[in-house]
């Protein structure tokens, strides 16, 4: 297979090098199709430090294998310093939004700002015609951004934020294939020293996963005890702080026997962890701020939706409210929908766009309910 790009032979093309094998694959389709090939990775950590997280994509391991693949391939390769912009638009946002009882996507936030909004200022500083990835989506003119062809390697619901003027430049030549074999293939056929190196699965920052530990320590707040209450009030127990907790958790509750309960509010302000039945999750209408619009002019539409990256699209109305706002009705209640994940609308295999599930207010009261 060929990267076809919509671009001129020998055109310069910058490859965003994690050190993995979806990048390093999509580097050596590039250079096979004749284009002008630049590696660049980011360190987001001090490279001493990262050097023990070698299961990370921002390790100094990683930075290692990035650079041997680009030797490999023979182009040019640069590391790039973000670190500070990392820390301030990710790990602190991250706290933050653990802080205020949300549940964040971290490599939204990532892929948001240091991923794309600089990587691609660096590109265009360069004189790069485009900016190649290795995410699971597709691109077409337009541009319009598209699931990619394998529903187990999608990545459209983590790049809603992406831009308009951002997809002009971004190409995504893996977005076509049939799975992670044909990837492994191509990076095997160029030798490529990562050929079968593991997919990281860890939150980068958080290479040990105990993301409660880190918010603790940058948001003590987070980590104080508090009430566990019913949907009436009454209190059952005590939590260990609300970054323990997320929208549509069981277990971990430590309130004994009894009907199942769930976490279904968390409520900052009070720093109290409100449980009720299952039943109590279902949710059909949804508030969504800051939503990044990638489709047409129309205010209202019938859209298929995602509330969490492992949720099947569903169907449902989208209304576009003034201010980056949208509502969503849904037509089938949904469980466990959580204030800080992402809410992505679909046609199809086509990306609308998206935005963050609001635990504020439309009318004074939560912008989602039970109905």
């Amino acid at each position: 297979m060929t990267a076809d790009m919509g671009l001129p032979k020998g055109a310069r093309v910058v490859v965003a090098m994690s050190g993995g094998v979806d990048s390093s694959a999509t580097a050596a389709l590039l250079v096979e199709a004749g284009y002008e090939v630049v590696g660049v990775t980011l360190q987001l950590y001090d490279h001493g430090a990262a050097i023990c997280r070698a299961n990370t994509c921002c390790a100094g391991k990683d930075i290692h294998d990035a650079r041997a693949v680009a030797d490999r391939l023979g182009i040019p390769h640069y590391v790039l310093d973000m670190e500070s912009a990392f820390r301030s638009e990710v790990i602190e946002r991250f706290a933050d939004s653990y802080a205020s009882g949300e549940t964040p996507i971290p490599c939204v936030l990532c892929n948001q700002t240091v991923k794309f909004r600089d990587l691609l200022a660096v590109a265009e500083d360069l004189g790069a015609a485009a900016m190649a990835t290795g995410h699971y989506v597709r691109r077409e003119a337009g541009p319009i951004l598209l699931k990619g062809v394998d529903p187990v390697r999608d990545q459209s619901y983590f790049l809603f934020a992406t831009t308009l003027r951002q997809l002009e430049m971004l190409r995504f030549p893996l977005g076509a294939m049939g799975g992670k074999d044909e990837v492994r293939a191509i990076a095997a056929r160029h030798d490529l020293p990562v050929a079968t190196k593991p997919d990281s699965q860890d939150i980068c920052f958080v290479p040990d996963g105990d993301y409660a530990a880190l918010v603790s320590r940058l948001r003590p707040g987070a980590a104080v005890p508090g009430e566990i209450v019913d949907l009436d009030g009454r209190v059952l127990g005590e939590h260990r702080g609300l970054v323990h907790y997320t929208i549509g958790q069981r277990r971990g509750l430590g309130l004994g026997g009894g009907p199942p309960l769930y976490v279904v509010r968390l409520e900052p302000e009070t720093r109290r962890v409100v449980v009720g039945p299952r039943r109590a999750l279902a949710c059909r209408r949804i508030g969504v701020r800051a939503v990044n619009w990638l489709g047409g002019d129309q205010t209202e539409l019938a859209v298929e939706v995602k509330v969490r990256s492992t949720r099947p699209p569903q169907p449902a109305t989208l209304v576009r409210l003034p201010g980056d706002r949208a509502e969503v009705t849904l037509y089938h209640p949904e469980e466990g929908v959580a204030p800080g994940q992402a809410c992505v609308f679909y046609q199809g295999d086509r990306v609308l766009g998206g935005g963050w599930i609001d635990g504020g207010a439309l009318s004074g009261r939560l912008s989602f309910r039970t109905e």
